[in-house]
Formats: structure tokens, C-alpha cells, sequence
């Protein structure tokens, strides 16, 4: 089985394309592996928040994900109109929560979606809670262990070892069995590619382009 490290943040549009891309190729080369999330909060708490709907350089560089994201079936805007970008301290905490209900994969793929479909401001806790609840989970339990802080500690934790362990500045960056080559395309024939040759050489894996999330 194939060992995947994910990391990322959820208003990241190069990080949903590629997850869907993984998923998808994963699914057509019947592959077995284990999709961990490691979460790279771009801009942790105070920190201000960037205006991605005013920024023409970064609307030029995701114009890279334009077609992939067609071909995997996502309507995405590039970017979203929530001006400026979320905070996502709070949706990783509710991802923690989810993965011990066993519904992680399922609220994390609703998170991205939210943000980069449906526009909705992630950062706030009333809209994760409607995710919460699309999810499949208690939304009473998922908003009380949030204004808990129950999972607080972890994601700054998680956080700092991306930044300060890994040494991960953008996201997407993933490892396949530790190692990492790099993606270009962003699509489904690439990652089959790189899922192909991870296994022929007992590792692989693929890291934020030139054009990645920072």
C-alpha cells in the first residue's frame, strides 16, 4: 500500500484540483494507498488575511487549473468572491473532529468545494457547521468541541511541523512513501503517471509547482 502525504490548506484551488486528480487516478490504476492530510494553514491567525480577489498576478497563474479542473468535473472560481481569503484554523479543526467520526475524506472533499464552488466563507463557524452537517456529522458535537478549542493545540502543532519539519513554504505538497517529484499539469493522466512510477520505485510523490499556493 502506497503511503500519501497531503499536505495542504482548503482555499488552495491547486490543492482541491490535485486531490481530485489523486482520487481519480487512484481509482482507474486500482491502486491501494493511505491519503493522510497535513494541514498548512497559509495564513495562520493573526496574520492578515490576502485579497485573492483583486490580485491580477495570482488570477493569472491559476489560469493553469482551468482545464484540468473541467475535465475532473469541478466548477470552480478562481478565485472565489470571499474578499479577503478565509481564515481555515477552524475548518482543519473540524477536520480532526470528522476523521474520529470516520468522516474526514467526506468533509474535508465538502470544505474545498464550499469554498471554491459554492463561495462560501469558510472561515465562519455557521457555514462549517452547515458542512458539518452535510457531512454526515452531529453538528451540535462538531460545534462544541470548535468553540472548545478541542482541537486547537493540534492543528498549530500539525501547522508548525509543516512549516518547520517538512520545511513546506506552498501547498500542494505531497510525499508518496516519503519522497516527492514534482507536478506540472495537475491532471489525472499525470498523477496516474506519478502513482505508476512511485510504485515501480518503491516511492515518489509530488510537490507544489511554480504555480502552487503560497
Amino acid at each position: 500500500m502506497l503511503d500519501i502525504l497531503f499536505v495542504t490548506d482548503f482555499v488552495c484551488p491547486y490543492c482541491l484540483v490535485a486531490k481530485v486528480a489523486l482520487e481519480e487516478a487512484l481509482r482507474e490504476t486500482g491502486l491501494e494507498a493511505q491519503v493522510r492530510v497535513q494541514p498548512l494553514e497559509l495564513t495562520p491567525e493573526p496574520k492578515e488575511r490576502v485579497d485573492t480577489c483583486h490580485d491580477e498576478e495570482r488570477k493569472k497563474h491559476y489560469q493553469i487549473l482551468v482545464e484540468p479542473a473541467r475535465a475532473l468535473g469541478l466548477d470552480m472560481k478562481l478565485p472565489p468572491a470571499v474578499c479577503p481569503r478565509p481564515y481555515t484554523r477552524l475548518a482543519f479543526e473540524g477536520l480532526y473532529y470528522a476523521q474520529e467520526k470516520g468522516l474526514g475524506e467526506r468533509y474535508a472533499d465538502l470544505v474545498y468545494r464550499a469554498y471554491f464552488e459554492k463561495e462560501l466563507d469558510i472561515g465562519e463557524l455557521e457555514v462549517l457547521c452547515g458542512i458539518a452537517g452535510e457531512a454526515g456529522l452531529d453538528v451540535e458535537g462538531y460545534r462544541g468541541a470548535l468553540l472548545r478549542g478541542t482541537y486547537t493545540d493540534k492543528v498549530k502543532e500539525e501547522t508548525a511541523y509543516s512549516r518547520d519539519v517538512l520545511q513546506v513554504s506552498g501547498v500542494p505538497t505531497v510525499y508518496l512513501d516519503g519522497k516527492q517529484v514534482a507536478v506540472e499539469t495537475y491532471t489525472k493522466e499525470e498523477m496516474i503517471q506519478i502513482l505508476q512510477q512511485g510504485q515501480e520505485a518503491s516511492g515518489g510523490g509530488f510537490h507544489c509547482g511554480v504555480d502552487g499556493c503560497g
